[in-house]
């Protein structure tokens, strides 16, 4: 196989996969249950293959990745329309702490020991298990921690603090390049932003790392050189 050939298959592998992921859905990445895993494993040891493979040609890569993709597809589906075949292909959750109690069983069942649960404890900030009242451990390995009243973290409601609504921030500059479209989500044009820039004491655009706009805080901005110094 020519470097060329080669140069191609890879290209073409790579695409694949990304469009296969991206079809697939987000939960394959942020999600990696041992059937996530296994999936993915065997995307890429059939890409691996067929790439290195003199025998194997463009065709008989897309296919193989196209028939693994179907049926990751196929089980996907199935999954959601049964909670048997779900809980068979991604597994179900355990809970490993009721009511501030241990469970030994679900531990074992889920070959786990109780360093194991510490570490996750200590992942979600919790280093004490006197502190947790539930803890369910997700199919993707994950835990999920509900704290006991006394040691969870108080909200405003609970102080009787004023509610102020928060609007998500836009980026508005990134590496001294304006991004017009998210100007235009926030109803403003270029002229607004180097209005509000000059404002602020910058005059240049270009030597601006990053800006981002929040409505109840207005502009925010990092300057290249401050980074640089840092």
């Amino acid at each position: 196989m020519g470097l060329g050939e080669l140069t191609f298959e890879l290209i073409l592998g790579f695409f694949s996969l990304l469009l296969m992921t991206r079809l697939l859905g987000k939960t394959q990445i942020t999600q990696l249950t041992a059937f996530d895993f296994i999936s993915a494993l065997i995307l890429g040891e059939l890409l691996g293959n067929a790439i290195y493979d003199d025998d194997t040609g463009v065709v008989k890569i897309l296919f193989a990745i196209t028939v693994w993709g179907i049926l990751i597809f196929a089980i996907q589906l199935m999954g959601q329309k049964s909670i048997t075949i779900r809980n068979l292909f991604e597994g179900k959750p355990s809970l490993v702490i009721q009511k501030g109690v241990i469970d030994r069983q679900e531990l074992k069942k889920n070959r786990m020991n109780i360093n194991e649960l510490q570490n996750l404890l200590r992942i979600k900030d919790v280093f004490s298990v006197r502190e947790v009242d539930y803890a369910i451990l997700e199919p993707n390995g994950s835990l999920t921690v509900l704290r006991k009243p006394e040691f969870d973290t108080p909200t405003l409601k609970d102080l009787n603090l004023p509610l102020n609504s928060k609007s998500l921030p836009m980026l508005l500059v990134s590496d001294g390049i304006v991004l017009k479209r998210d100007l235009q989500k926030i109803g403003k044009n270029e002229s607004w932003l180097k209005t509000e820039l000059k404002q602020q004491g910058y005059v240049d655009i270009d030597k601006i790392f990053y800006a981002e706009w929040r409505e109840e805080d207005g502009l925010y901005v990092i300057e290249k050189d401050l980074l640089s110094q840092g």
